[in-house]
């Protein structure tokens, strides 16, 4: 009789327990046909039959894989490709092979469970991948679609378990806005996602080079070793081009490659915006907000991106439909939740939340709450009035506030709250509600840790949905004075 795979995910389990569980239980389909696919290699014994074969099985892959074929990105002569066996012959086994690993791969993460972490996850690794397949010297072309897959997969064990529907997946996001993401991985699941992500490189066959890549040892070549610069430097990007560890990867690349530094720093700016069209090409514009862009693409946006900015149209509906509802006797609740949604799809702050007094008029306390990873704020973002840590002293500034530095003085004298691991170490905005000079609430908005922290236009965007509720908290005031 075949061994029963389990039907329920583990509890603080092992990196082996959590392999078995995503490859039997969550993913089985995926896991069954990565190894299909990774086993054919391009030989003699590993035909263009045998891989067309594979991808026709799926309508979705074969429809996929073709559209991808005439896309300028894998198809330079920009000769059109109408079946699968074509497309091998002219684009190559390898490069199609590439194709189809990546579209069952994102298809089968996105049909799933696309949460923030799943699509920050997924755009890391594929602006990864289309920088190690851009870097990858020319003398060592032949790799170019192992290097993209391998920086494609380096994070397979945290996509497949972001894709899951499972409490532990709830746990472990409210964990991680609040303490280091390793130390919650192994407090909720008890394992690392670098521990899962090699079990399954190795369950699910999906080649030495992942292999290599996930290990915990040194690189042992220069693939390996381009691939895992490349995944460092999609994840630093994210703090901008000119974070500081942005410049120790640039530094050593040129040393490795053998191009000067500004060549470079052109050249991998704008694989980030290739990266944006590939993802659009995958079928995944959502993620293409969640890329850097170049120093130069200030004001502009690409194919599917979001204005860093919000949508100033959606903004100026918003305001005109507030002050509509301030004519009359304003609903206050109505009110707040408007202002509340205007700051955070209007103006695109990921993280908006409304605190007011509690009924002892000691604390203020979570009413109202917008965006992704803010779950746990509806419990525990709690401000003492009394006290004199960060959160209080903002609350109490008596104007509306933009934090955009932490560390400077004084704020940087003050404690940090311990429920949320962003708040008061990365740019935050406050807007406090006032009934004479008594602070009645407070509205707080960041972007939790994309790479793109809130700017002035917003903060100005922010002040002034903040006003439209002081000023119906001053029309009710004056009425029932």
């Amino acid at each position: 009789m075949a061994e029963t795979g389990p039907t329920q995910p583990p509890t603080r389990g092992s990196s082996n327990d959590w392999v078995r569980y995503l490859s039997q239980a969550e993913m089985p389909v995926l896991a069954e046909t990565l190894r299909e696919i990774s086993q054919l290699t391009d030989s003699d014994s590993s035909t263009v039959n045998q891989l067309a074969d594979v991808i026709l099985k799926d309508a979705d892959l074969t429809s996929q894989v073709l559209r991808l074929s005439n896309t300028v990105f894998y198809n330079r002569s920009r000769v059109s490709v109408s079946t699968v066996s074509r497309a091998i012959t002219l684009i190559g086994f390898d490069a199609v092979r590439a194709m189809a690993i990546s579209s069952l791969v994102i298809d089968a993460l996105l049909s799933r469970n696309p949460r923030t972490h799943l699509l920050r996850c997924l755009a890391r690794s594929l602006h990864a991948a289309v920088q190690a397949r851009s870097l990858l010297p020319s003398r060592s072309s032949d790799k170019k679609e192992e290097v993209f897959v391998a920086a494609l997969l380096s994070h397979i064990g945290e996509l497949a378990f972001w894709a899951c529907r499972i409490p532990q997946a709830d746990e472990l996001d409210r964990k991680m806005n609040q303490m280091d993401p390793v130390a919650a991985q192994k407090e909720v699941i008890g394992a690392s996602f670098a521990s899962i992500t090699r079990g399954l490189a190795s369950t699910w066959s999906l080649g030495p080079l992942v292999k290599e890549v996930v290990s915990s040892g040194k690189a042992n070549s220069a693939a390996s070793a381009l691939v895992r610069h490349s995944l460092t430097l999609a994840e630093a990007s994210e703090r901008g081009w000119h974070d500081r560890q942005v410049e120790q990867v640039v530094e050593k690349l040129a040393g490795s490659l053998k191009e000067s530094k500004t060549e470079l720093q052109e050249k991998i700016q704008e694989n980030s915006r290739e990266a944006a069209e590939v993802a659009v090409s995958y079928g995944m514009p959502q993620v293409t907000a969640l890329l850097p862009q170049r120093d130069d693409d200030d004001d502009t946006a690409g194919e599917g991106q979001l204005d860093s900015h919000g949508d100033s149209m959606l903004q100026l509906r918003i305001l005109r439909e507030l002050s509509e509802l301030l004519v009359d006797n304003p609903d206050l609740n109505l009110v707040f939740q408007t202002v509340v949604e205007g700051m955070h799809r209007a103006i695109g702050l990921q993280r908006v939340v409304l605190l007011m007094r509690d009924r002892k008029g000691q604390n203020l306390i979570t009413r109202k709450v917008l965006g992704e990873g803010t779950a746990h704020w509806r419990d525990e973002f709690i401000i003492d009035m009394q006290g004199r840590d960060l959160l209080a002293r903002a609350a109490t500034a008596g104007e509306c506030l933009f934090l955009s530095n932490p560390e400077d003085k004084p704020w940087k004298n003050y404690e940090r709250p311990g429920f949320d691991r962003h708040i008061g170490r990365r740019t935050g905005l406050f807007g406090p509600l006032m009934v004479g000079e008594r602070v009645v609430g407070l509205f707080y908005a960041d972007n939790s840790d994309l790479y793109q922290p809130p700017d002035r236009e917003q903060f100005q965007a922010f002040s002034h949905f903040a006003q439209q509720a002081q000023l119906c908290l001053n029309n009710l005031s004056e009425t029932s004075g």
